[in-house]
């Protein structure tokens, strides 16, 4: 480690000292979120099982609520629910770097862990330079970087970043988010047998490519993977307009299914579909662990949709992780699964309730008013109408006449209401998890799933009140403090 990567880690160290207890007195501060020990997280980074122990890394600012030279922070676990906060992993330190350690990925080989990341330059004048780095640790905790190991090919611009890497065969590939020269946003590949030395086999999806016409400017953080027999190519495009229901947020994050020819490097797809119906989910990434299980993390966040706005700001920090799911391709359709250890997060049982006629009437849940809770309902093929009023901050509705579930909140910008859709077949089961300023909800079984930061209008350490109300039989109805 260099000196001025010792030195840049030590600002960091204190500036999360300085601002402790300034930090940790917010009332919107997150009870089972990963969250920022001061200033900015964005992108979840390197998310790896390494040794039994998992490893999640993050896109870090500690100096401010913007964005700018970004470090690595990082979490470990053995369990995906309690997480230790480990010492910093990147500084921005090296000539190759000097403007951000940005996104990037890890795996194993030869028994050490191996990080790739974007190392980020900037000139006076603000032009741009990008490099594929890597760096290797012994120890998962310090890591000895090895400088750029993929320079920008030729035919993209300087937005050339977030490197994902992984093995088939006897070979490494890595695919790397991009923007062509024309400005159009393209996911590139890339092969080498010693990790080192890497050839460009070109872009094997993107704006303008089989038949997508206009997808946008940029496509970030890029990940591909088998799941049970078909091939996932998860991104998070940018430049995409508002369709109906779609595309609501400033970017996206989504996922085509399709089959990539090692060979020809070429990728059929199709159709691409959106990962998370809320107000704050990108940039997510996946791994696989020791059982097999492809996990995934995403960024509670939306880089440029008001995040100056926040209310956490004032307390100087900003942005979570989402909760680890497992993804699975059952029937056709990619299900989103909260990970099975959070189960082990559930302490007392607050609600256990069968076979409930709801009606007008809004029947008000013996929640204790609970600010931290999961809720699991189960409901009836009768269900016409569904609405769910968590305190003043949130509201969840269902209405069979159209099969549209909206999750409704109170706009930390406006104060108005805003909302979120997704049309469904039929809703017959709702799981959610509400933390102090923010919700996740699955609807049947992971086939839509809505994220969302809530901030409530009165004192945020006063307890929310939980109210259900419709037309239709609530088969079961569960909720635990978590």
């Amino acid at each position: 480690m260099t000196e001025r990567e010792q030195e840049l880690i030590r600002l960091a160290e204190e500036e999360v000292e300085k601002n402790k207890s300034v930090v940790e007195s917010d009332p919107y501060r997150l009870r089972f979120h990963l969250m920022p020990p001061v200033g900015l997280l964005n992108d979840p980074n390197g998310f790896i099982q390494w040794n039994g122990t998992y490893h999640l890394f993050y896109q870090w600012m500690p100096f401010k609520t913007g964005h700018g030279a970004k470090y690595w922070g990082h979490y470990s676990s053995a369990d995906l629910i309690t997480w230790k906060h480990e010492p910093i992993a990147l500084a921005p330190s090296e000539w190759f770097e000097l403007n951000g350690c940005y996104s990037g990925s890890a795996i194993e080989h030869d028994g050490k862990m191996v990080l790739f990341y974007t190392g980020n330059v900037k000139d006076a004048d603000g032009n741009r330079e990008s490099y594929q780095c890597m760096a290797v640790s012994e120890d998962g905790l310090t890591f000895d970087k090895k400088g750029p190991v993929v320079e920008l090919p030729e035919g993209y611009t300087a937005h050339f970043r977030d490197p994902k890497v992984w093995k088939k065969g006897s070979h490494w590939y890595m695919v790397v988010g991009a923007q062509c020269e024309d400005l159009t946003g393209k996911v590139a590949l890339l092969r080498s047998a010693d990790l080192v030395e890497w050839q460009h086999l070109g872009a094997i999806a993107g704006s303008g490519e089989k038949g997508l016409g206009d997808f946008g400017y940029m496509w970030e953080c890029p990940d591909l993977f088998e799941l049970d027999g078909v091939e996932v190519l998860v991104v998070s495009p940018q430049g995409l307009k508002a369709d109906g229901m779609n595309y609501q947020n400033v970017y996206q994050a989504g996922y085509f299914i399709g089959k990539l020819d090692y060979g020809s490097a070429t990728f059929e797809h199709g159709d691409f579909v959106e990962l998370d119906r809320g107000f704050e989910f990108y940039a997510p990434q996946t791994t696989l662990d020791e059982k097999g299980r492809r996990l995934m993390v995403g960024w509670m966040g939306v880089p440029e949709q008001d995040e100056d706005k926040h209310p956490t700001i004032k307390h100087k920090w900003i942005h979570a992780l989402t909760l680890p799911r497992e993804l699975k391709w059952i029937d056709g359709k990619l299900l989103q699964v909260p990970a099975e250890e959070l189960t082990q997060m559930r302490k007392a049982t607050l609600i256990e309730l069968s076979k409930m006629e709801l009606s007008d009437d809004k029947f008000q849940l013996p929640l204790e008013e609970k600010r931290v809770f999961e809720l699991h309902l189960s409901l009836g093929a009768d269900l016409s109408l569904l609405e769910f009023a968590i305190g003043e901050a949130a509201k969840l509705t269902y209405d069979a006449s159209s099969n549209v579930f909206s999750l409704h909140r109170k706009s930390f910008v406006t104060g108005e209401w805003e909302m979120r859709s997704c049309r469904l077949t039929q809703l017959t089961e709702l799981q959610a998890f509400v933390d102090t300023s923010s919700i996740e909800v699955f609807l049947n079984g992971g086939e839509e799933v809505f994220t969302a930061r809530l901030f409530p209008e009165h004192d945020a350490s006063d307890a929310v009140k939980v109210c259900v109300s419709g037309n239709g039989t609530l088969m079961k109805m569960n909720a635990w403090d978590l």
